[in-house]
């Protein structure tokens, strides 16, 4: 999350809401002693990073497009010997 404190600037904005989500907003506002600014704030961060870590696994995935992954006999050999070695 992103931290507010002295010298970071902040703009106000309109946002507008249905009756329901008000009243859901100002529930969870009142039930965890935050303002609706915050939990409005909290959310969009909240968003904004999901949609960044579905940008990273878009280029994760898009990268394994693009070069398939191969087989590798020897990571596989190690990777079996180190799952055997475990003591589970």
């Amino acid at each position: 999350m992103l931290a507010y404190g002295p010298g970071m600037g902040r703009r106000q904005t309109l946002v507008q809401l249905t009756d329901q989500l008000l009243a859901a907003l100002d529930q969870q506002a009142a039930a965890t002693g935050r303002s609706r600014s915050d939990l409005i704030r909290e959310a969009i961060e909240r968003y904004l990073a999901e949609l960044g870590a579905g940008e990273v696994d878009r280029r994760i995935t898009e990268g394994y497009r693009r070069r398939p992954q191969t087989s590798d006999a020897w990571a596989e050999a190690l990777a079996r010997e180190s799952i055997a070695a475990e003591p589970w």
